[in-house]
């Protein structure tokens, strides 16, 4: 009987830990807060993944930048200390610059217009050039239209940015924009962005409304401007070493889950959007929509995309590509 007993011990034993073995943990990283539309569909996204692997592959989500700015987050994701992450395009293109295609002003007439070229053939050409980089690209979720907030005064002309310290996303296309407007750019990571408008370092800032809103921006600025002079991308991307380490089929469900979040996470932000503007209201910020773009397209659209296209080998053909493109209804 004893060892009948001390070979079922074994066998439990093994079994248990064949199962222990078998569960691939991954982190995945990312700046934005538990309430934000990101921060809620990179939580469901870890939640269907370890769902449809049968437990297989559970995700450790970390908000709020605990694993470091998204400088530290792209960094880390090519060189494998961080498994997953989901970070801006801007952060991208600082090694693949071509992806700064995507951030250039007013490329996109339309969230439609945006929507289709990073789901269709552009999207996915620019997600593969990050393999050579040592990153696999799963899904492009949403950062949206880009907005300015300020604590001087509303924006409605160029004019009104003259001299203004506008913190910006670190690439090329937006610090140019700025500086052709007459404004003084400095270009800092999102996490830094609070405490920056907080002590006067900068005056102002230009995020999409849900940024704005679940980044409480509105406790240290006064002025929002629907300016949306640029669309930004938000890239879910794994290590490339991590991401051939799994099967197929679990391949195919992180491809499949991220974009199927990336849909969801998108919708969230044009669903919440009245809402997140009401909400700003309501904490004191005063909201100027009322604003033709066509002074600020004449000084920085055709100057960016020149400066762009110059820079970029092939830079012309993706801009010609995203141009003739007819958003799907």
């Amino acid at each position: 009987m004893k060892r009948i007993l001390a070979a079922a011990a074994i066998t439990m034993g093994l079994s248990f830990s064949g199962t222990a073995s078998a569960e691939t943990v991954l982190k995945l990283g990312l700046i934005q807060p538990p309430n934000d539309s990101i921060g809620l569909a990179a939580s469901e996204f870890a939640r269907l993944v370890k769902e449809r692997t049968n437990g297989e592959i559970d995700i450790h989500v970390h908000h709020n930048g605990e694993l470091g700015g998204s400088p530290q987050l792209a960094e880390g994701v090519r060189l494998g200390t961080i498994d997953i992450i989901i970070t801006g395009s801007p952060y991208w293109s600082r090694f693949e610059p071509m992806l700064n295609v995507l951030d250039l002003p007013y490329i996109f007439e339309s969230y439609e217009h945006a929507h289709t070229v990073a789901d269709g053939e552009i999207g996915t050409e620019l997600l593969n050039r990050l393999r050579k980089h040592r990153v696999q690209g799963l899904a492009y979720y949403e950062i949206g239209f880009r907005n300015v907030t300020n604590s001087k005064g509303p924006i409605h002309t160029p004019e009104d940015l003259k001299g203004m310290k506008i913190r910006v996303s670190p690439n090329k296309a937006h610090t140019l924009a700025f500086k052709l407007l007459g404004a003084n750019p400095v270009a800092m990571s999102f996490t830094e962005v609070y405490l920056a408008l907080q002590t006067g370092a900068v005056d102002g800032q230009e995020n999409p409304v849900h940024i704005i809103a679940t980044g409480r921006l509105s406790e240290v600025q006064k002025y929002l401007s629907l300016t949306q002079h640029a669309y930004s991308v938000s890239i879910i991307a794994m290590n490339l070493a991590k991401f051939k380490g799994l099967t197929e089929e679990q391949q195919k469900i992180l491809i499949d889950t991220a974009h199927e979040t990336a849909l969801g996470q998108r919708k969230m932000n044009q669903d919440k959007q009245d809402g997140y503007l009401a909400q700003l209201r309501n904490d004191g910020m005063e909201i100027n929509g009322d604003i033709d773009p066509a002074p600020f397209q004449a000084i920085i659209k055709d100057a960016v995309w020149q400066a762009f296209a110059k820079d970029n080998k092939g830079g012309q053909e993706y801009i010609d590509r995203i141009v003739a493109i007819k958003p799907k209804s």
